[in-house]
């Protein structure tokens, strides 16, 4: 779509500034050629996409759009699920509850480390494989046979339309997830887990495979910038407490043993999926997706990082950049 351009010094931040069509088309181009990496392949439906696949979206709180190439190629969410799913059961089960269930401190280790923090005996934060697992339990422990449908309901409201599972997907992941099983079966002993281990996974495993595309994402991501309202449909979908909440834990702990670097570098609340998708939320401004689905060691996109690293750099997104003017309250109080 055709932006009105400015001066960046306004506002680099938001689709508005000057020529931010062609930052993005840009930055896709700059990071194209980066083949390293490998398909999630423990998941044998995720080892059949198409690696060369990469897209970009990005969308203001105004409801700007602004897209490059496969941006509308759909692909599952996978650990995306984690933060608003997080979100929801802070929601309907409360923040003393989550919180007497799962931690919000950084790990430290992988995804799917079979971990528990040594102090309180719970998962460390709900960005992690076992985190997860407890949030979805929590979920299904609220809302029994209703737990799936709100779930997609919400993600749907953040989307900005009806999303779907890849069934193929959830059948895959149910069948060789044995991992996330055993983990499953150590929270309950731990007693973080209380609904059913099964209900608990099917949740789990169906809200992973949910289909979204960048664009999607984007939306998602412009949603919970905008304190869980859809800028495009102005539908509520989470929240103003929650959201806050869920984007303090994605700025701690969404890129996984990563989170370090990511605060450094890009520093904007995030959640990355071995599915090849990357989420960032730059707050009261933008949504920001990638696709590419060739993942790092760690288990993150590697186009994704490259992309964002330039997109932080080009437009001063990260949170302290000095470019960042941070919330117009305080303008509005003459400091």
């Amino acid at each position: 779509m055709a932006m009105s351009p400015h001066a960046p010094a306004e506002n680099p931040s938001t689709p508005s500034g000057y020529g931010f069509e062609l930052v993005v088309q840009h930055t896709l181009e700059r990071v194209r050629g980066d083949t390293s990496g490998e398909l999630a392949g423990y998941i044998p439906e995720l080892a059949r996409v198409d690696p060369e696949r990469f897209g970009i979206s990005v969308v203001s709180v105004e409801g700007e759009v602004v897209s490059a190439g496969d941006a509308e190629v759909p692909f599952t969410i996978q650990s995306i699920s984690k933060a608003f799913a997080f979100c929801l059961a802070l929601e309907i089960a409360g923040r003393d509850k989550v919180l007497s269930r799962v931690g919000v401190e950084p790990s430290g280790d992988a995804f799917n480390a079979i971990v528990f923090d040594p102090h309180t005996n719970r998962p460390f934060n709900p960005m992690v494989n076992a985190g997860a697992i407890t949030v979805s339990g929590l979920i299904a422990e609220e809302l029994g046979a209703d737990a799936f449908p709100m779930v997609l309901d919400r993600f749907s409201a953040a989307a900005g339309r009806s999303l779907s599972v890849d069934e193929a997907v959830y059948s895959s992941e149910a069948a060789t997830g044995h991992r996330n099983r055993g983990i499953a079966h150590l929270l309950t002993s731990a007693g973080a887990l209380v609904a059913d281990v099964d209900a608990t996974l099917d949740l789990y495993f169906r809200q992973c495979s949910i289909l979204v595309t960048a664009s999607d994402l984007a939306r998602m991501g412009a949603t919970l910038a905008n304190i869980g309202e859809n800028p495009l449909t102005g539908s509520a979908a989470f929240s103003v407490e929650a959201v806050r909440a869920t984007l303090a834990v994605m700025f701690t702990c969404g890129m996984y043993n990563f989170a370090g670097n990511w605060a450094f570098d890009v520093g904007v609340p995030a959640k990355s999926g071995v599915g090849g998708g990357i989420l960032g939320v730059v707050n009261r401004q933008l949504g920001i997706a990638t696709y590419s689905p060739r993942l790092d060691a760690k288990g993150n996109s590697v186009r994704g990082i490259a992309a964002f690293r330039e997109l932080a750099e080009e437009l001063g997104l990260h949170l302290f950049d000095p470019t960042n003017r941070g919330s117009a309250m305080l303008t509005a109080f003459g400091r």
